[in-house]
């Protein structure tokens, strides 16, 4: 174990060095880093759009390191150092020595994937924790007959229920993997209903939460569905995206892992390798998943990728193989480290993905025209500039007026880039019907006068007000081509926010 805490202090202190760096090269914090930390100012069991634990993370993280953009980012680094020791932890119960461990951690550490969403404030950072606390735990029960891992497996699921949703579908199908083996004696255990018990009562209050407010995160689901927000892959398309994510230097790693969990000794471990051939369906049947949602369940493959690996080691002709496959990992890992992290400047990272023709292989979620860099990157640019506008926009008002502005945004990301940014600077609390700022309400504001920010027209703008005026423009180069807006003052809206408020909640 001490290997795996070797290569997860690793993990750590790259992504600490990483983030520091990037500060001084001119990249800021992501769209959704200011909205989890907005959550995190309204603590709550739910949120429309993603669940609790990321909140209470954003709250902690400005607790304790204020807005310092790599202590936001700290707990998310430290849930992928976790992730990576989880990974070593599992090649060693599946048999792995020290060669096969350190190839399984080698090639997760280096995954794009997992180098990104470690790298922000993220709720994705955490899922694969609480995966590979289940796959661990439901493994010890099988290994040493020790019961009581099911509280350990109560705790991880009920977590990350609450973490997130697509949990519960992990869960469904490690169910099923278990259900289609032998190993599913492990069901008559006591201990299961109690384990199950747990993670029942973990996430009953984000149940209640939901219940309450009518199950937004369905509708919300449903929304994304209707407005095709997704990009929708081909079955083919969506598998050869797994490949990019994790690097298709990976692949034999991972793949060697899947082949390895159907053909390992007694088949044991059989039932992982169902679990992620049954989630994979799953997600490929909803037609709309994103190709990450699939990515919480690789480090078991990277595992079983270390002792399908390991076996070599045995053979005196093909030994040469498992070092000049670690190596191959290492280098092209290092080339293909700014597609995940920003190690270059903006305009440096441009040169280098245009030299090695990186740009188009850039994962493209969403169905949004892109700008010069990748949405990933794309995000972290523009919010300084829009608050500073906005700041000058409110303060050149007269004090009566002041007294009386608000400001509406057209999306979470502007709405809590201006409340985190511009804390203390004296502007009213953004609004906005996006997701949970619709939950949270229109703060008093009538709509007498108000700063907005929207992708409207100034013709449109005035089916809604009496006077509309242009008086700013975010046109950030590097920002989404949909954050390229204008800023109006309006003033006398035709009908009050507060009795409207409805018409502007948007889901999605």
């Amino acid at each position: 174990m001490r290997l795996a805490l070797v290569f997860a202090l690793t993990k750590l202190a790259l992504h600490i060095a990483i983030n520091v760096w990037e500060a001084h090269l001119g990249w800021g914090y992501c769209r959704d880093e200011f909205y989890y930390i907005l959550c995190g100012q309204h603590l709550d069991w739910g949120y429309v759009d993603h669940g609790p634990i990321v909140a209470l993370q954003a709250r902690l993280a400005i607790f304790l390191f204020g807005k310092s953009l790599a202590g936001i980012r700290l707990l998310s680094a430290l849930a992928g150092a976790v992730m990576i020791f989880e990974t070593g932890w599992l090649a060693w119960e599946m048999g792995a020595r020290r060669a096969g461990q350190a190839l399984a951690m080698t090639g997760l550490l280096l995954a794009p994937q997992f180098l990104g969403t470690d790298s922000v404030l993220s709720m994705n950072s955490f899922e694969p924790v609480f995966w590979m606390g289940c796959v661990l735990a439901i493994l010890r029960i099988l290994q040493d007959g020790s019961p009581q891992w099911w509280i350990v497996f109560g705790i991880a699921a009920g977590l990350g229920m609450e973490n997130k949703p697509s949990m519960l579908v992990f869960l469904m199908a490690l169910l099923l993997g278990l259900l289609v083996t032998p190993e599913r004696s492990i069901f008559r255990s006591r201990w299961m209903l109690l384990g199950v018990a747990l993670a029942a009562l973990l996430e009953m209050p984000n149940v209640l939460w939901q219940l309450h407010y009518h199950w937004p995160t369905l509708e919300f689901l449903h929304n994304g569905r209707a407005e095709h927000k997704n990009v929708e892959l081909a079955p083919l398309a969506f598998l050869h995206a797994q490949e990019l994510m994790l690097s298709p230097v990976s692949l034999p790693l991972w793949g060697a892992g899947l082949v390895w969990l159907f053909r390992a000794k007694a088949g044991r471990f059989r039932f992982y390798g169902f679990t992620y051939v049954l989630f994979l369906a799953m997600m490929m049947a909803t037609g709309d998943a994103k190709d990450y949602y699939l990515a919480p369940v690789y480090p078991m493959l990277f595992a079983a990728g270390g002792c399908a690996w390991e076996g070599l080691l045995a053979s005196r002709r093909w030994r040469w193989a498992v070092p000049v496959y670690a190596s191959l990992l290492v280098v092209l890992g290092i080339l293909v480290l700014p597609m995940a992290l920003p190690v270059f400047s903006p305009q440096q990272w441009l040169n280098y993905a245009d030299k090695l023709h990186l740009r188009d292989k850039a994962s493209h979620q969403e169905n949004t025209e892109d700008g010069p860099l990748p949405q990933f990157y794309a995000d972290r640019f523009g919010w300084q500039e829009e608050t500073d506008a906005v700041a000058r926009i409110y303060n050149s008002l007269a004090p009566e007026e002041k007294a009386r502005a608000g400001i509406l945004c057209n999306n979470y990301g502007e709405a809590s880039a201006i409340n985190f940014l511009g804390a203390g600077r004296g502007l009213p609390f953004a609004i906005s019907g996006h997701n949970n700022y619709y939950l949270w309400g229109p703060h008093g504001e009538t709509g007498s006068l108000m700063i907005v920010i929207n992708g409207a027209t100034p013709e449109e703008m005035r089916e809604n007000y009496n006077s509309v005026e242009v008086v700013g423009w975010l046109d950030h180069p590097y920002a989404m081509p949909y954050e390229h807006k204008r800023i109006y003052l309006c003033r006398d809206r035709k009908w009050s926010l507060i009795a409207g408020w409805s018409e502007l909640k948007h889901y999605l």
